[in-house]
């Protein structure tokens, strides 16, 4: 079944794609939202859905000594991308404070969820790191607008790449904790007030562009993201390291998942 044949909603559809996963994979989802730009709330008309899931198999296939693949990918078309993670590599990855594994975990976007996952998201959220993560948006956040916004024309698009990140930076300064995945809640807790109409007119020009279209860069827009890219940097470079090393609240909700 594809997307253009599909008389309901684009949710039904994931739905019923996530159990075709389930029962083709013989797995169990745990987890599943919507990532990218229509979770963060900056979607094109034409942007992509972007779906992301938290599974786990049967116990004996963990306890068998061949090579083991951790990822499901299974994209279907321009419109719609669903892959995702074995609970045992997401739970490597939160020990490492993946900054996107906690936008999983935080989307506003759920299209399944589980009590499993309930009980490994108290766990997770202890191996939160301000450092490493301040370190993820910082490095996306500078490498976006070197790469993207450049010359006298721009993808309105990108500037949200780099400014998303930029106040994700500034809510971990300022709230030592994982950041919301909306960008509104950023902009309304940590942009600064004289930015906002600024923002706040981007984000009107960009909602009425296709993902193609240019225009003009705004200058005020690209000082404050040069500043802050500066100042982020030194921060990174000055916090001390705060990550969890402690595998064992880890393993054993790994453990206690395998058991049910």
């Amino acid at each position: 079944m594809k997307y253009k044949d599909f008389d309901g909603t684009i949710e039904e559809l994931v739905r019923i794609k996530l159990k075709e996963i389930e029962q083709k994979e013989n797995v169990h989802i745990l987890h599943a939202i919507e990532s990218g730009s229509r979770a963060w709330g900056f979607a094109s008309p034409d942007s992509d859905y972007d779906v992301r899931f938290i599974y786990m198999r049967p116990m004996h296939y963990y306890l068998s000594l061949q090579a083991k693949k951790d990822f499901i990918d299974w994209e279907l078309d321009e419109t719609l991308d669903i892959n995702g993670w074995d609970l045992s590599k997401a739970l490597q990855h939160f020990h490492k404070s993946n900054a996107t594994l906690f936008e999983w975990s935080n989307s506003p976007v759920v299209y399944y969820t589980s009590s499993e996952w309930a009980q490994i998201r108290q766990i997770v959220e202890t191996y939160f790191s301000c450092k490493s993560t301040l370190y993820h948006y910082y490095g996306t956040a500078k490498s976006n607008y070197k790469e993207h916004v450049s010359g006298d024309l721009v993808k309105y698009k990108k500037y949200f790449y780099v400014l998303r990140p930029l106040l994700a930076c500034k809510w971990i300064e300022q709230k030592k904790c994982p950041p919301p995945v909306l960008f509104q809640n950023l902009v309304d807790e940590v942009l600064d007030e004289d930015m906002k109409p600024v923002v706040f007119d981007l984000l009107q020009k960009k909602v009425q562009m296709s993902e193609a279209d240019k225009a003009p860069r705004i200058h005020a827009l690209d000082d404050y993201i040069e500043d802050n890219l500066e100042h982020f940097k030194q921060l990174a470079a000055s916090m001390s390291d705060d990550r969890n090393g402690d595998w064992t609240a880890l393993n054993e909700v790994f453990v206690q998942m395998l058991s049910r």
